[in-house]
């Protein structure tokens, strides 16, 4: 009576075994998920940004001073400014494409370093209040203990997007710097002991009626990280990663955004001694969390903006208080780091490469109760830093789904994955989507992730590794989004498209 029991059980198994390794075999069976990369596109905007005009004069030409007078606003009011790629405003001193990608990339190195540095000392919290900035009988500021080297930016590439707007009454339109990981607005200032190029007219205080210098014991002033007084006024200091920095005076004048309106009183540094690449802009408009940022002083419950493509002569806007996170939207939870205000953090789980999940733990991208690690999202850094354990699980999965593809130079700068398209117009390329917590993903466009590195069809993979425990997601990947930071409900939203 055992047998006949014994065979029906040898018989499940048998089956089960048959429907298991089918099952395992169709699955491994199954293709990736892929999209399509133009490379003719992308080679022939590389020929385009080295081609643009010298100057700023036709793009400051084509947006003219308001014809009306603005309006004052308050800060639940709508705003709006229009957005562009540095690269396509001021004119590239390269010999070829690939020196300017390397530039590009120096710099960005640098920024990173610096804000690293930042978050490290806030962290640790060490005391910066030592930098003083000074001012000599001879009228010209002097920094001290600026230990990165300052270079012109001239000869630099950069991954910044500027912006113009009104300064002072009546209003001065310039270009700005736009900053997600800055908080201080400045402007370069007469008299200007120390001033690198710019393409509007340095800024005169004099000039506008409603420029006023803060006392030193004004709340704005004791905001400042670094700050010092002199004859009662307050004097402010920022240095940056890569070398440059501002001195000067901290006032307060109202600023003009487009044709959208007003707003008085905003507090920005009138710098008077500024070196290093911002050349082009005027100064900076501070983006960050801080009690002193654009944002801040504004009262702006949500900011927006959509990087085009830096090497593209498209444009596109910065919006406060006007574009709320959609239904059909990637969102993300924006999350504050308790040790700094300024920066932005993203809940982010994890990848996909091909449609399939990259195995790395959610630890990885996790802000730890000293304030060490997580992820910001960052509009002026380019190239997008994981973890090194995170990177290496990404990009080998990536390699993993290329193995067709024709593998080019081993490594360039901070690339070690690139690839010979030469001989292509388009290739399929296996996709690469963000996944955050909260369960939502967003695909990356091919353009987004592969970038080409010189005019002769190479391409890498634009991910990079850092021994840093923080990431940031950089404005490569973020280019052709609609990112919207609802910071009334602390969430992120990503539309892709809807620039």
């Amino acid at each position: 009576m055992a047998f006949p029991r014994l065979f029906s059980f040898l018989s499940v198994l048998t089956l089960s075994l048959f429907l298991t390794t089918d099952a395992s075999s169709r699955s491994l069976s199954t293709p990736p998920k892929t999209t399509v990369l133009d490379v003719v596109s992308s080679l022939q905007q590389t020929q385009h940004i080295l081609s643009l005009d010298p100057t700023l004069s036709s793009l400051t030409t084509a947006i003219p001073e308001s014809q009306s007078d603005p309006v004052f606003l308050n800060s639940s009011s709508p705003l709006s400014l229009t957005l562009h790629s540095r690269d396509t405003l001021v004119a590239s001193q390269h010999k070829d494409y690939k020196s300017l990608v390397l530039s590009r990339l120096e710099r960005d190195s640098s920024r990173v370093a610096g804000i690293t540095a930042k978050i490290r000392f806030a962290v640790e919290g060490i005391d910066r209040s030592d930098l003083k900035p000074v001012y000599n009988d001879e009228t010209r500021y002097q920094t001290e203990d600026l230990t990165t080297p300052v270079v012109s930016g001239a000869g630099q590439g950069s991954g910044e997007y500027f912006s113009r707007i009104g300064v002072g009454t009546p209003a001065k339109e310039m270009f700005m710097v736009l900053d997600t990981g800055s908080d201080i607005n400045w402007i370069q200032c007469q008299p200007c002991s120390d001033c690198y190029q710019q393409s509007d007219p340095i800024f005169d205080p004099t000039s506008s009626s409603t420029f006023k210098s803060l006392t030193c014991s004004a709340p704005q002033c004791s905001s400042l990280e670094v700050s010092a007084c002199r004859s009662d006024k307050c004097l402010y200091q920022v240095s940056y990663g890569d070398g440059s920095f501002t001195v000067g005076t901290y006032a307060t004048d109202t600023v003009t955004f487009g044709n959208s309106g007003k707003i008085s009183n905003v507090a920005l540094g009138c710098g008077h001694d500024n070196e290093g690449l911002f050349t082009g802009a005027a100064g900076l408009l501070g983006l960050g969390g801080g009690a002193l940022s654009m944002t801040n002083q504004i009262k702006a419950t949500s900011f927006s903006y959509c990087l085009v493509d830096r090497d593209s002569g498209k444009s596109s806007s910065l919006d406060f208080n006007s574009v709320q996170v959609g239904a059909g939207d990637a969102t993300a939870p924006l999350l504050r780091n308790s040790k700094i205000d300024t920066f932005y953090y993203v809940g982010l789980s994890g990848f996909s490469v091909g449609g399939q999940e990259v195995k790395i733990p959610s630890s990885v991208f996790e802000v730890d109760a000293s304030g060490t690690g997580g992820v910001i999202l960052d509009c002026g850094t380019a190239i997008t830093r994981l973890k090194t354990e995170a990177y290496n699980s990404l990009r080998d999965s990536f390699v993993k789904l290329t193995s067709n593809l024709k593998k080019g130079t081993s490594s360039i700068s901070l690339f070690d994955t690139c690839y010979d398209f030469s001989s292509l117009s388009t290739v399929k390329v296996p996709t690469v989507a963000f996944h955050f917590t909260g369960g939502k993903s967003l695909d990356l466009p091919a353009k987004n992730y592969l970038i080409p590195i010189d005019d002769a069809g190479t391409f890498c993979f634009a991910f990079a590794p850092t021994s840093s425990s923080l990431s940031i997601i950089g404005n490569v990947q973020q280019q052709g989004t609609r990112i919207t930071y609802d910071l009334a409900n602390n969430r992120i939203g990503l539309s892709a498209n809807k620039c």
